[in-house]
């Protein structure tokens, strides 16, 4: 008489158990690492006006404004004076924040990076030519500055001069892109009021046209990419 063989009830069940175990194990290491890419979102927000409240403490001036960089810190250079972009000295942050790096000489707000770095205060390339030389998020997006008041006609450029989003117009503005829109909402919260079209924080289509409206939070899908923008 042949016996059969099989896993018993408590074995199954031990197994079952495990993979239990195992699978709440990789969902809690996947939740872990969104949760540290959103607070390294989030530094790079709380990060920028370090740099340039750092700077002007030091040296008076603005970071990529700063007409006599080049002489007062080793190895950095002026900006190269060209109407809009580049006015040294008047006290603007003159440029957009997503400017092409071909014109990093001529633009404050790529001028600002070199300044900022060789002054101590971030990390990162201090050639202007550099492919890395513009700062990236955890998510490998852009991330950049400009003035954000509409009362400064040299950050806004071209015929239909606008800001990048209709109704924030802080002092300065900075902006990340790339970023999914699960991580969008939480920024929101973590750093404003929950809702991605009102506050100091908005959230924008990767094709936003300047001028256009926030997206409202029902609009910014969990995985789609967003930019998200911050008044400061």
């Amino acid at each position: 008489m042949n016996k059969q063989s099989g896993f018993t009830l408590v074995e199954i069940a031990i197994v079952l158990v495990i993979i239990g175990l195992l699978l709440g194990g990789v969902l809690k290491g996947q939740e872990l690492i969104n949760s540290a890419k959103v607070k390294n979102f989030a530094q790079d927000f709380r990060n920028v006006p370090l740099f340039i409240y750092g700077y002007q403490d030091k040296f008076k001036a603005l970071p990529g404004d700063h007409a006599s960089a080049a002489t007062a810190i080793t190895g950095a250079t002026n900006c190269t004076a060209t109407a809009n972009t580049c006015v040294p000295g008047n006290g603007v942050i003159n440029g957009t924040w997503d400017a092409a790096l071909a014109n990093a000489a001529t633009t404050e707000t790529l001028m600002f990076w070199q300044h900022v770095r060789m002054a101590g205060f971030a990390a990162g390339p201090t050639t202007i030519t550099d492919p890395e030389y513009r700062p990236k998020n955890a998510d490998g997006g852009l991330i950049g500055i400009e003035a954000g008041s509409a009362a400064v006609g040299g950050a806004y450029i071209g015929a239909n001069a606008a800001p990048v989003i209709a109704a924030l117009t802080p002092t300065y503005l900075v902006c990340s892109q790339g970023i999914l829109g699960k991580f969008a909402k939480q920024l929101d919260t973590m750093l404003d009021d929950g809702n991605t079209a009102t506050g100091s924080v908005r959230v924008v289509a990767m094709n936003h046209a300047r001028g256009g409206a926030a997206l409202a939070t029902a609009a910014v899908d969990d995985s789609t990419s967003f930019i998200v923008c911050m008044g400061l």
